[in-house]
C-alpha cells in the first residue's frame, strides 16, 4: 500500500472512530428508489390516505420524503437507523440485548407505525410517515444490521472505486453511484430482481440483512476491492432495494 492510500484510509479510520453510524443507508438516491417503487404499487385508497398528509408540506411526495430522517438526523435519533448484533451469532434478533432501551431501528420502525395508524394530529402521523419511509430501506441494508464489533462495517477500512472507503459507506452508496449503466440501469436491476418470499416484520427484515453481512464472502478478503466482488454482490443489493420498496408497499397499505 503507497503512502498516499495510507494516509486517507488513516484520516477516515479517524473520523469513522470519532463519529460512528452516520453513513446513510443506501444515500439518497437508494432511499427514493425506494419510495419510488413502493408508491407506485400502492393500492388508489392508501395512495390517496398518503396524499392526504403529504399535502400538509405543499410540494412533498413519498420520494422527496424519503430522506428526510438522514437530512434532520440528531444525537438523539442516530441509533434509530441501525441495530446491532453479536457476530458469530445467528442473526436471531432479541430486543433486550439488540436494542437496548428500545434504541434501534426494528424498535423506532414500530414505534412510528404505531403513530401513523393512530388518530393522532395529522402533523404527528406525517412525521410518522417520514420515519417509516426511511426506516424500511434502512433496515434492508445489511451494514445496518451489522456487528457492533466493527460499528457495522464502519471500522473496515478498503480502497474501492479509487478511494479510501469502509465497507459501510460502499454499501450505503458507493456501489449504488457507481452502478453499470447508471440510475436506469440500477433501477431495471431493481424491479426485475426477485420478489421477497414473505413481507414478514421488522424484527425479521433485520434478521435477514444480519444474514448478508454474515455471509462468509461478505467482507472482501482484499482492501482493493476487486471487480469480482461488485459482481458477486449487486444482484444481492438489487433484491434488498426491491424488497424494501415491496414490503414498504404491503406496511403502508396495512397501516393506513
Amino acid at each position: 500500500m503507497n503512502s498516499a492510500v495510507r494516509v486517507l484510509m488513516a484520516a477516515g479510520f479517524a473520523a469513522l472512530v470519532a463519529t460512528p453510524h452516520q453513513a446513510h443507508a443506501w444515500g439518497a438516491n437508494g432511499h427514493r428508489l425506494i419510495a419510488e417503487l413502493a408508491e407506485a404499487k400502492l393500492p388508489a385508497a392508501t395512495r390517496a390516505k398518503v396524499q392526504e398528509l403529504l399535502k400538509l408540506e405543499p410540494g412533498a411526495t413519498l420520494v422527496s420524503i424519503a430522506t428526510w430522517a438522514d437530512e434532520t438526523r440528531s444525537p438523539s435519533t442516530a441509533a434509530w437507523h441501525y441495530v446491532n448484533f453479536a457476530r458469530g451469532g445467528d442473526c436471531t434478533y432479541e430486543q433486550p440485548r439488540d436494542c437496548p432501551e428500545g434504541k434501534c431501528v426494528v424498535v423506532a420502525l414500530e414505534r412510528n407505525l404505531a403513530v401513523l395508524a393512530s388518530a393522532q394530529p395529522a402533523e404527528e402521523r406525517l412525521t410518522a410517515l417520514k420515519w417509516v419511509v426511511h426506516l424500511v430501506g434502512d433496515v434492508h441494508q445489511p451494514l445496518h444490521a451489522g456487528f457492533a464489533d466493527d460499528k457495522g462495517g464502519n471500522l473496515f477500512q478498503l480502497r474501492a472505486f479509487n478511494r479510501g472507503t469502509n465497507l459501510h459507506s460502499l454499501w450505503d452508496g458507493g456501489v449504488i453511484l457507481n452502478w453499470p449503466g447508471g440510475e436506469e440501469q440500477l433501477r431495471a436491476a431493481v424491479t426485475t430482481a426477485a420478489a421477497p418470499q414473505a413481507v414478514g416484520k421488522p424484527s425479521e427484515w433485520a434478521s435477514e440483512a444480519c444474514r448478508v453481512a454474515a455471509a462468509p464472502d461478505f467482507y472482501p478478503e482484499e482492501r482493493m476491492v476487486p471487480d469480482s466482488y461488485f459482481e458477486r454482490w449487486r444482484p444481492v443489493i438489487a433484491e434488498r432495494l426491491n424488497a424494501a420498496a415491496a414490503r414498504l408497499a404491503v406496511l403502508l397499505a396495512k397501516t393506513l
